[in-house]
């Protein structure tokens, strides 16, 4: 159960806005084997002034930051998978693979309140965490 957070400083139409946000899903779903309907996803557009991208990127405008929370435990080929998949489905919707910068921030299970207050660690989560 990731959360994500992307934001960028390129406003779009919302479809496009929405095809960022499912291409983001979408890898987390491939590499982490988490649910489809798993899904928390913000999508954040800053005022240019911002968001300030790496000096040597081509198009600042288009640099695109992800921040995922998520549950400790995937190996660190998942997390291969994970950043390759964000860069791989985000480059067709005209944001380049060296414009992604993606953090991963894992919490232990007894670190996240869910499904009406209960600790993460006592949850059937129905999926694996150790992918």
């Amino acid at each position: 159960m990731p959360t994500v957070l992307i934001e960028t400083c390129q406003e779009r139409e919302p479809e496009a806005e929405v095809a960022i946000m499912n291409a983001v899903h979408t890898a987390l779903v491939e590499a982490f084997k988490i649910p489809v309907g798993d899904r928390e996803v913000r999508l954040l557009v800053h005022a240019p002034h911002r968001l300030q991208a790496p000096p040597d990127r081509a198009h600042p405008k288009l640099f695109t930051l992800i921040s995922i929370d998520a549950f400790a435990g995937r190996s660190v080929d998942a997390k291969r998978a994970l950043y390759r998949a964000i860069v791989d489905k985000l480059e067709p919707l005209g944001i380049p693979s060296d414009h992604v910068l993606t953090i991963l921030r894992e919490h232990p299970l007894e670190n996240w309140g869910l499904r009406g207050g209960v600790a993460g660690c006592d949850a059937n989560l129905g999926f694996k965490v150790n992918v």
